[in-house]
């Protein structure tokens, strides 16, 4: 396998479910019933409930709380901006969300290589080039760029929820990327 066997390149403690917090441990719970695992990144910051937990919330209202975006779009975000940083963990982790959302095998993998080359609606292609822009180029954002959001259908809440998913990948993918974090193996075989 190439894929290294560490969590992470720190050597910081990974406390046992049983060990963690009330909150915390039915939150892994919750991710074995209905992921199959506990994801590596919730492993990995459990050496400190309080930014886990931190963590967890803010993904959560990110990822699946109420939006005019649907679950694939945030998705759909996730893989462009990792793509873009090169982040390996968010790449496995968030195509696989992509396959399994769309269905598609293929969109994931088109989405990490060249998201331009996908057959995408041109919501969705507004939406990805305002994340590439974001992420590439965030102080040449301008008001047009907003504006052809809108021409898209997009509201300003929905606008807010672009920008936050897009800073919520560009902070991951530098926390995943400075520790070197390992995705779960499962990923890579799901939804193909």
């Amino acid at each position: 396998m190439h894929q290294p066997t560490y969590l992470t390149a720190l050597d910081l403690p990974v406390p046992a479910t049983s060990e963690l917090d009330e909150d915390m441990r039915r939150y892994f719970e919750v991710c074995e019933e209905k992921l199959g695992m506990v994801p590596n990144v919730l492993r990995a910051l459990s050496f400190n409930q309080d930014k886990l937990r931190n963590f967890a919330n803010f993904y959560n209202e990110v990822m699946l709380g109420e939006s005019g975006l649907s679950r694939l779009e945030r998705e759909m975000i996730a893989v462009v901006v990792s793509s873009i940083n090169h982040c390996y963990y968010c790449l496995v982790s968030h195509g696989q969300a992509v396959r399994k959302l769309s269905g598609d095998p293929v969109l994931g993998e088109l989405l990490v290589m060249n998201w331009r080359s996908a057959k995408l609606s041109p919501r969705e292609r507004a939406m990805l080039g305002f994340a590439t822009r974001l992420t590439e180029t965030p102080a040449k954002v301008q008001e047009e760029d907003r504006q052809a959001l809108r021409d898209a259908g997009f509201s300003d809440r929905d606008i807010w929820d672009i920008v936050t998913a897009t800073g919520f990948y560009n902070m991951t993918n530098r926390m995943s990327t400075g520790v070197s974090m390992m995705p779960n193996l499962e990923y890579h075989g799901l939804n193909r």
